[in-house]
């Protein structure tokens, strides 16, 4: 396959590419014209060009079975010969282009230059992809995020091609990652004081402070207060002050 595309390349350069697609047409030099002469004694000429520098580039189990014919000829018997391998090829590049997908939050970026890598590889085994076919595989290996985006895509209806299609990509990952910014909240929060620097807003702690009433416990919402419980921060403290305070204002006269 390798040598197949350097060839082509080569016979391109030089205009000659068409005596592999092209037999040299029959021609009855009586009835023919000046002009039909003409190109069929270039077409001869360009073959028989071709056909040296095809036997001279193969390994030499090939050059006894090709030498004997033209390009057209050999192109023919290679494809046939090869077929097999090219199928086999084809799948291998199809394969993993097809499961080529974008996972949430990588970049496009180097997604589609992976894809492109895909579609490079075929283009050297002879398969061409057209670009509404490109267009699709690039789109179907997209992930949930960018379904608004395909279906903008599709309802515009325009016309455009995969650069045009990757600068698209591009807009359309910088919205979806700023649409994905998660906002947080400041705790605790700053205050500025008169001092001109910044202070903690600490969360104010409760303040357990009660009262504590004379009497038995039907009546000490109803008794009178002695004495004020201290402020703590914990009412297992508080609890534990009141009984103690209670103990001692029974004793008193």
């Amino acid at each position: 396959m390798d040598w197949m595309c350097n060839l082509k390349m080569t016979l391109c350069y030089n205009n000659k590419e068409y005596v592999l697609d092209k037999p040299i047409p029959d021609i009855d030099e009586v009835i023919a014209t000046p002009e039909e002469i003409a190109h069929h004694k270039q077409h001869v000429d360009d073959a028989t060009k071709v056909t040296c520098i095809m036997i001279a580039t193969m390994v030499p189990g090939l050059q006894k079975s090709c030498k004997d014919y033209y390009p057209f000829k050999i192109n023919l018997d290679l494809v046939e010969m090869f077929h097999k391998k090219e199928r086999k090829e084809r799948h291998e590049v199809f394969k993993p282009l097809l499961a080529c997908k974008l996972k949430e939050g990588d970049y496009v970026c180097a997604h589609e230059q992976k894809m492109q890598r895909h579609v490079e590889r075929l283009d050297k085994i002879n398969v061409k992809l057209d670009k509404e076919l490109s267009i699709d595989i690039v789109l179907h290996s997209l992930p949930d995020s960018y379904d608004q985006f395909i279906f903008t895509y599709h309802l515009n209806n325009t016309e455009t091609t995969l650069t045009q299609l990757h600068n698209l990509l591009q807009n359309a990952e910088a919205g979806i990652k700023k649409s994905h910014v998660p906002t947080t909240t400041v705790d605790p929060i700053l205050a500025i004081n008169h001092g001109g620097g910044k202070k903690m807003k600490e969360k104010s702690q409760p303040n357990w402070k009660r009262k504590s009433y004379v009497g038995s416990s039907s009546s000490r919402s109803k008794g009178k207060a002695i004495f004020d419980v201290p402020g703590v921060s914990d009412p297992n403290e508080t609890f534990a002050f009141t009984v103690a305070k209670g103990a001692l204002e029974e004793k008193l006269p």
